[in-house]
């Protein structure tokens, strides 16, 4: 099913939730096994940003719970604004939750996201709650048109939330958005969890969020049956425990007074002259740097060290700052061992850096530029 065509998804979802054959966006052919469980309404595929594929099996229930417990947490059902792939499970959780609500959801056209378009669009909401879903690279562009252009500014704030998800959101680009009085909310799922299912670090609805060993544990009824045709992937992260079904995300977080914070990923962690380095903590603290907000640190392989962290953006930076930076705040073993500008970070249709592409850029990161520890 070709994952452009938001109007032919919204009517299969829509039979597939009332109990008809599954779906899955993006394939032209929209093809599946024949022997998917009838309870599942949707396959999501998905590759993150290690590049291995998934498909990402969910059921009508955990779908619906999943468009149930967000309703509660914005105050009630309401119109939505499609601005994401529908491939995706951001962009289908705008139909989800359009059909759960009964309201027709306004779609931005497909391609390249233009903060004016998304203005346009969002006059022909006419219901008395409206919401949009989208990663933070549209916020950010959303948020520098609206410092210059007040009608902009007077459409985006007719949004009673604007839920932000994907990726980490910097603070810098949080604190911009909230000083212009937008109505934001940082989400966080994944498609195992139908999407996001804690909103500012609380859990919605009956989730339940816990970090077991340094890693982040989701439990709900939004949680997906597992990955379609392959028993060991599932088995390695859903799991029963404590009378709850649990899904092992990858991330390492900690949880303080029943708020959820997520640190970095499992696998973001190198070994850097046999000290552990998080690649997501190094973003955090250089994001904060003026002009670095995209900044994306990857791992390289170095003779000396092992590994070192490598860092893009598309700001400009002397390494020297930027190794004292992280230094200061997380421990030598942190500073980049290199920073690389590029004109354009390459990314995912998602939105999220293409840490891929990223990491085969940085195998030279000794030829772009480097510093010793």
């Amino acid at each position: 099913m070709p994952a452009d065509d938001a109007a032919a998804v919204f009517h299969a979802l829509r039979e597939a939730l009332a109990g008809g054959d599954a779906i899955l966006p993006g394939d032209p052919s929209g093809a599946l096994p024949d022997t998917v469980e009838q309870r599942v309404a949707l396959v999501v595929e998905t590759s993150g940003s290690t590049g291995v594929p998934k498909r990402v099996a969910l059921s009508s229930d955990a779908l619906l719970a999943s468009a149930a417990a967000s309703d509660t947490a914005l105050g009630g059902p309401g119109q939505w604004l499609l601005a994401l792939p529908v491939h995706y499970i951001a962009g289908i959780n705008v139909l989800v939750r359009s059909i759960a609500a009964q309201t027709e959801p306004v779609v931005l056209p497909p391609g390249h996201f233009d903060p004016l378009d998304f203005a346009a669009a969002s006059t022909l909401m006419d219901a008395e709650l409206r919401f949009t879903s989208l990663v933070p690279a549209q916020l950010a562009r959303l948020v520098a048109v609206a410092e210059e252009d007040f009608s902009v500014l007077e459409q985006l704030r007719r949004f009673d939330r604007m839920l932000i998800g994907g990726q980490a959101s910097s603070p810098e680009l949080v604190a911009r958005a909230l000083e212009l009085g937008l109505n934001i909310t940082r989400t966080y799922g994944s498609s195992e969890t139908s999407g996001g299912c804690v909103y500012d670090g609380v859990p919605i609805g009956t989730a339940q969020a816990r970090v077991v060993e340094g890693q982040v544990e989701l439990a709900g009824p939004m949680l997906a049956e597992g990955y379609l045709g392959d028993p060991e992937r599932t088995a390695a992260v859903f799991h029963e425990a404590d009378g709850h079904r649990w899904y092992r995300t990858g991330d390492t977080g900690e949880v303080v007074d029943g708020v959820l914070t997520v640190t970095g990923r499992l696998d973001g962690i190198l070994i850097s002259g046999g000290v552990k380095v998080s690649l997501e903590r190094i973003e955090g603290v250089l994001r904060s740097v003026a002009g670095l907000a995209d900044a994306v640190a990857v791992r390289a392989a170095s003779i000396e060290w092992g590994e070192v962290a490598v860092v893009f953006s598309t700001g400009t930076a002397r390494l020297e700052d930027l190794r004292a930076v992280a230094t200061a705040a997380l421990g030598r073993a942190s500073a980049p061992a290199a920073f690389i500008h590029l004109d354009e970070l390459p990314s995912l249709s998602s939105g999220k850096p293409d840490r891929v592409t990223l990491g085969e850029l940085a195998a030279g990161w000794e030829g772009a530029a480097s510093a010793p520890q």
